[in-house]
């Protein structure tokens, strides 16, 4: 028959053994606690570092498109100009086009006339002005061919100059080089026919002598 003192021993190793069984609950919860806190601060730091990456990337994405919009932007317009560029030339074009048609759709007519005017110079040439006899008729055609080159000139037809210039290969043709003590080297000593220019164009250069 067990005594007073062993039934007491036995109570407190009872008690002392429910003690350290709830200890290691306790112990094993808070383990438990903690492992699952540590488990969502990894989640929650993990879905953190993707949610970042993810707006990082749409950050990037929209810069690049700005920049693939403003490149855009900057080609379309760079072709507008371009455009509008070609579009002025063409249209000078034409226009120059169609005012040298005007300034010139008269050359081969004007071309036929210029033996006519050469003919009545020599005309007049030819003639003896002192013969009273032909005086009507030198007046005559001194008039018609003043009249003639007043005509042609009024489209552009003008006479090269020549007399008491110098010689200009551009307007000027020289037939033959002399002696001249009255004229300077490359002057012009005297005119074989004359040149004619339509609208600034040289229809003919002027055929000459020029002193050497």
């Amino acid at each position: 028959m067990k005594s007073i003192f062993d039934n007491n021993l036995e109570y407190l190793m009872a008690e002392q053994t429910n003690n350290m069984s709830e200890q290691n609950d306790d112990i094993n919860t808070q383990c438990a606690s903690e492992d699952n806190l540590a488990d969502t601060n990894e989640q929650e730091s993990t879905g953190k570092t993707a949610l970042e990456a993810t707006i990082k990337q749409q950050e990037q994405r929209i810069s690049d498109l700005e920049k693939e919009l403003q490149i855009a932007k900057k080609n379309e317009s760079e072709a507008m100009i371009r455009a509008r560029a070609e579009i002025d030339n063409v249209r000078k074009r034409v226009e120059q086009d169609v005012e040298k048609a005007h300034k010139f759709a008269l050359e081969k007519f004007s071309n036929e006339l210029l033996p006519v005017i050469d003919n009545l110079e020599r005309a007049l040439e030819a003639i003896d002005k002192d013969n009273l006899e032909y005086k009507a008729m030198v007046e005559g055609l001194e008039l018609t061919l003043k009249s003639f080159l007043d005509t042609v000139k009024k489209f552009g037809i003008e006479v090269v100059a020549t007399e008491g210039g110098q010689l200009n290969p551009e307007v000027h043709q020289a037939i033959t080089m002399i002696e001249s003590p009255e004229h300077t080297a490359g002057q012009i000593v005297n005119t074989i026919q004359k040149g004619y220019t339509l609208n600034g164009r040289l229809m003919r250069p002027a055929m000459v002598i020029v002193a050497k």
